[in-house]
């Protein structure tokens, strides 16, 4: 992460300048958030220092010196990290190393993922309403659970579609509405 234009930062650090304790101060508050949200801590610490490296990979090696951690603990993170498809692995060309890389599209492929799964509850839900039949306290709860989780499958399909609008107006160099 580097600063752009002249003077000072917000922080005293001269504009143009990396400051690698303000990076870790951002890398660790946001992973307490992402961990707060319901992500493993470690992964969560990880997959900061990804979304802030400048080219969004990085190395085991690197990863446990900037945070500071085991090989092992990247190992994990890593692991959790690729079963949730927000990391890949990437072999560096021409050695044994691998890297860990962010997807292009991290945000809309993690979203269109929880679609998928909003859509196997909605039906396992549908099927457990009219087992619990729709004159139960019990059927009618599950029934409007299911209701819900379509109503968000509906809403997240058009927030896509406005979302790649807005990324093509952004490169095509127009202002979105």
């Amino acid at each position: 992460m580097t600063r752009t234009g002249k003077g000072r930062g917000a922080d005293g650090v001269p504009a143009g300048t990396t400051d690698a304790e303000a990076v870790s101060r951002f890398v660790e508050r946001f992973a307490a958030e992402l961990t707060e949200a319901g992500i493993q801590r470690m992964a969560s610490r990880v997959f900061a220092a990804l979304l802030t490296s400048e080219t969004g990979s990085m190395t085991s090696a690197e990863l446990a010196e900037q945070l500071r951690i085991s090989p092992a603990a990247v190992s994990g993170a890593i692991r959790y990290l690729s079963q949730v498809s927000m990391v890949s692995r990437e072999r560096d060309p021409g050695t044994r190393r691998e890297r860990y890389v962010l997807h292009n599209e991290l945000w809309y492929e993690t979203f269109t993922r929880r679609d998928q799964i909003l859509t196997r509850w909605e039906k396992l839900l549908r099927e457990g309403a009219e087992t619990l039949g729709p004159d139960t306290a019990a059927g009618a709860r599950t029934a409007e659970t299911a209701e819900f989780f379509a109503f968000l499958q509906r809403e997240m399909l058009g927030i896509m579609d406005r979302w790649a609008a807005h990324r093509a107006a952004q490169a095509a160099g127009t202002p979105s509405s």
